[in-house]
């Protein structure tokens, strides 16, 4: 079933490049431009169908998200795609699709700003629901986001880059929690060594780039200067968060997270098993497995495999959501570790049967 989805989701990709390659030669080629008939109206309309349905349609089958607000999303920007693929003097005939790709476009705009204007209208409940909480941060403010936009994808991003700069920024004169209930992931490995030498190196490529692009495409390299100091922020507030939020037990669940990159909450009532059999544990693990591993250069495994009971669900990377049937995790202090999430989980077991 896997293997089923990865091969639709690999010819959806290649058709998707398919049609866009195909449209842009068509109309940026000696070859395509010979083969327009007379009466290009046919052919011009049979580009617009393509960038702003099939396009939009394929893009959804390689990412498997289907969506009505995704589908108009990608249908307006297609027929703002058109306007730029297909040359001015085909296109004249069809301005208004692209006025009303515009028009779509900017309604969805405004809807995202009223949303951003509740965000603000409710930051003072959320801090306060935040401060009131005993949760660690990543989690407090989740919780307490979801419960004022539980179904607002935008918001849910929105927030997520907010945790990015607040950690990138604000949390240098923070100690990370040491309670005996706190585990660290990342000591028994040089994962945030390793994660340094990647900013190194994308300063050193926006020096090298940015002085070599400047003078050939200004716009350009304006662009990768953009992203290249993203992702410098989000690699810094990456190794805060990581430092700041330890994997924490509670008596009925376990908060765990890496980083900025994932994080989840696990009941003691929804673990099946414990699995610690090393040969189980380096194996290969499956796609239907979230990891909570250090890596670095050297090939590390789990400390333990928690099997749950059914698919749990966990927050990725810009607020996306995804479930996961078991959880392979690696700590600092292992035996400690085991010892109480088995204590723990036989208390939650023993409770289930009273």
């Amino acid at each position: 079933m896997v293997l089923h989805k990865k091969t639709v989701s690999f010819v959806a990709l290649f058709l998707l490049l398919l049609v866009i390659s195909s449209n842009y030669v068509l109309y940026h080629s000696s070859f395509g431009l010979h083969s327009l008939p007379g009466d290009f109206n046919g052919v011009v309309v049979g580009s617009i169908i393509d960038l702003s349905l099939v396009a939009p349609l394929l893009f959804l089958a390689w990412q498997r998200k289907f969506s009505l607000k995704y589908f108009i999303v990608l249908m307006a920007t297609g027929l703002i795609a058109a306007r730029f693929i297909i040359p001015s003097e085909y296109f004249a005939s069809f301005q208004s699709v692209m006025w009303l790709g515009v028009g779509i476009e900017g309604l969805l705009i405004l809807f995202e700003l009223s949303l951003l204007f509740m965000l603000v209208k409710n930051v003072p409940p959320i801090l306060r629901r935040i401060r009131s909480s005993s949760l660690p941060l990543l989690f407090s403010f989740s919780r307490a986001v979801n419960e004022k936009f539980p179904k607002q994808p935008f918001i849910h991003v929105l927030c997520s880059e907010m945790l990015m700069f607040y950690y990138a920024f604000g949390t240098w004169k923070k100690q990370p929690n040491t309670e005996g209930n706190t585990f660290t992931l990342y000591k028994r490995s040089s994962f945030i060594t390793f994660q340094i030498m990647i900013i190194h190196a994308i300063v050193i490529e926006t020096l090298g780039l940015h002085w070599l692009l400047h003078n050939t495409s200004i716009i350009l390299s304006i662009v990768l200067l953009i992203l290249n100091i993203y992702s410098i922020v989000f690699f810094i507030g990456d190794i805060q968060g990581l430092r700041l939020n330890p994997l924490r037990v509670e008596d009925d669940c376990i908060y765990i997270s890496f980083g900025l990159a994932k994080r989840m909450e696990i009941s003691f009532k929804d673990i099946e098993e414990i699995v610690e059999d090393t040969h189980i544990l380096q194996q290969k693990i499956p796609n239907t497995t979230i990891e909570f591993i250090a890596r670095d250069f050297e090939k590390v495994y789990p400390d333990l495999l928690l099997i749950l009971k059914s698919p749990i669900e966990a927050t990725l990377f810009m607020g996306i959501k995804k479930k996961y049937q078991q959880v392979a995790i690696r700590v600092d202090d292992p035996h400690v570790f085991k010892k109480i999430v088995k204590e723990r989980l036989e208390k939650a077991q023993r409770d289930e049967l009273i």
